[in-house]
């Protein structure tokens, strides 16, 4: 899985501004995300940007006098080298789209077409590619607006919610109540594959009436079957218990809000976390203990003759390294 954060645009950006035309007068940015890359890219070289559609009704969005300069006072006539940016191309037809209207109504003007990650070098859409980031990607922005959230585990507290306070987390009638009201943070607007808890089971009707209040949907909710919050405490089973339901789930991706969670977990299950608190994802680290252990009982598994040969180089390799192959020797 490959992920950028707002800071990686922005350096990703920054780290190649000699690749632009030094004489720019304006940036285009293709909404949606595209409108977050302009931004940034007009703010680091001081010029005025606007969206595809106010550029062909004649509009550039204002600026503040801190940063004036004679290219914010030009009128759209005098306007000549415009950058058009996106956040990302993939099949281009969006980029080919807005082409084909910007040319249309401005057939003088000198656009340069450009994405700020491609899923290789050079697109026929685009003029300049600044990073190469292959699918699967999932970038900050769209994080929870993504069609991937389907193969994703998805942490609550921290993740969905503000976690409760220490007076709110009292396993009593404080902690009922926080899980009623619950503060929002992060909703996801498509279905969410597992939401992976360590919130105990049961709450579960607390929270999935919370949850069907803030209408997050889901295949599945899984929670921590422990009696108590001093026997959850006395266990500290948190990241291992997130981690081995999702190194057996067909998830691609565990987004998590705590920094040593994240780490247990990717550890524990040998897929990907991407931890929210600090925008990083964690690997799986190939000589770890569970590493070693999940490929040890692959091999005896598959020397008694009980595992399947494609399941087994899966297990062994890992998917990453595993689909990497099988695409190699499908070009062959």
């Amino acid at each position: 899985m490959n992920y950028r954060s707002i800071a990686d645009l922005n350096a990703t950006i920054e780290r190649n501004l000699h690749r632009f035309p030094s004489d720019i007068d304006l940036v285009i940015g293709i909404p949606r995300s595209g409108l977050l890359a302009a931004s940034m890219l007009a703010l680091a070289i001081n010029v005025p940007f606007t969206d595809v559609e106010g550029f062909i009704a004649g509009r550039v969005l204002a600026t503040g006098r801190t940063r004036r300069r004679d290219t914010f006072d030009k009128p759209v006539s005098e306007i000549q080298t415009i950058v058009v940016l996106d956040d990302s191309i993939s099949s281009g037809n969006s980029m080919a789209n807005v082409r084909a209207s910007l040319v249309s109504a401005y057939p003088d003007k000198n656009f340069v077409f450009t994405a700020a990650y491609g899923t290789r070098p050079s697109h026929t859409e685009a003029d300049l590619i600044l990073d190469v980031v292959k699918h699967p990607r999932i970038f900050q922005w769209n994080l929870f607006h993504h069609d991937l959230l389907d193969q994703c585990c998805v942490d609550i507290d921290g993740v969905l919610c503000l976690d409760p306070t220490t007076q709110e987390n009292d396993d009593g009638s404080a902690y009922l109540r926080f899980l009623l009201e619950a503060q929002r943070k992060f909703i996801p607007t498509k279905r969410v594959g597992y939401l992976v808890t360590s919130r105990l089971e049961k709450y579960r009707a607390n929270t999935e009436e919370w949850l069907a209040r803030q209408n997050i949907t889901y295949r599945e909710l899984i929670m921590l079957d422990l009696p108590s919050k001093s026997e959850r405490i006395r266990l500290a089973p948190h990241g291992r218990f997130k981690g081995e339901f999702y190194r057996a789930s067909d998830a691609l991706l565990f987004i998590e809000s705590e920094i040593g969670q994240a780490r247990q977990i990717a550890q524990v299950s040998g897929k990907p976390v991407l931890c929210i608190e600090n925008q990083q994802m964690f690997l799986p680290d190939r000589i770890s203990v569970e590493a070693l252990e999940r490929r040890a009982s692959a091999l005896t598994h598959f020397v008694r003759g009980g595992l399947p040969l494609k399941r087994f180089a899966r297990q062994m390799l890992g998917q990453t390294m595993y689909n990497k192959l099988k695409d190699y020797a499908g070009k062959q």
